[in-house]
């Protein structure tokens, strides 16, 4: 089961993965600085995890074309 689906069209700017990396290790390292180790292991497993399908693992899909319309090849004469 995966947590994150890195197929996803919102995780393919780096910016979007990176920053939810840092968000999560960032806030890994607030919860253990402030006497809350066992919240900062929990959200530091979620950013390793992250990074792992966001930066270490990460494929882009191929981006998705529009199909043109179907030709009408008919001149108006119905």
């Amino acid at each position: 089961m995966k947590m994150i689906d890195p197929s996803h069209k919102f995780y393919r700017p780096l910016y979007v993965r990176i920053g939810i990396v840092a968000l999560c290790l960032g806030w890994a390292i607030v919860e253990a600085t402030t006497g809350e180790p066992i919240w900062g292991v929990a959200v530091g497993g979620v950013g390793v995890y992250a990074a792992w399908m966001l930066l270490l693992n990460y494929t882009p899909a191929p981006e998705e074309t529009a199909a043109p319309p179907p030709r009408d090849d008919r001149d108006g004469e119905d």
